[in-house]
């Protein structure tokens, strides 16, 4: 089974972007919401997503052994950040990347990530298959 089938028809979408809204006035910005609002509010009708949220521009990482490293966002190396996401339920992943596709504000410059949703983390699969292979070569 890979990734893909172990996803239980879920997808999250996460869009990446700069801070575009700052170059558009009111009547291209209210343009645009309205255009966004209409998609997201077919996705939700229709069951595609689940929910979303955007996400605030700030934020920590925690990272180094017993994380020590605290780096506050936004972050100097990238102009970029995960500005939200939407949890889709859909057959495929092919569905999940068409419905990406289709997102309006693609138009404005936001890159928009999919990623399959999965049952079980890298480390927990990884350890699973490490006892497997313990059990087959003790039997």
């Amino acid at each position: 089974m890979n990734a893909l089938e172990m996803s239980n028809n879920g997808y999250l979408l996460l869009f990446h972007s700069g801070e575009w809204w700052k170059d558009l006035g009111r009547e291209e910005l209210q343009k645009y919401l309205a255009q966004s609002n209409a998609w997201l509010e077919k996705l939700m009708t229709t069951g595609q997503a689940k929910g979303g949220q955007a996400l605030a521009r700030t934020g920590t990482i925690i990272s180094g052994k017993n994380g020590r490293t605290v780096t506050d966002g936004p972050f100097a190396e990238s102009k970029e950040v995960i500005g939200g996401y939407l949890l889709l339920d859909v057959g495929t992943f092919e569905e999940a990347v068409a419905i990406a596709k289709t997102a309006p504000m693609i138009a404005l410059g936001t890159s928009v990530e999919v990623r399959p949703l999965t049952n079980e983390c890298p480390s927990q699969a990884r350890l699973a298959k490490l006892i497997r292979e313990e059990q087959l070569a003790t039997a």
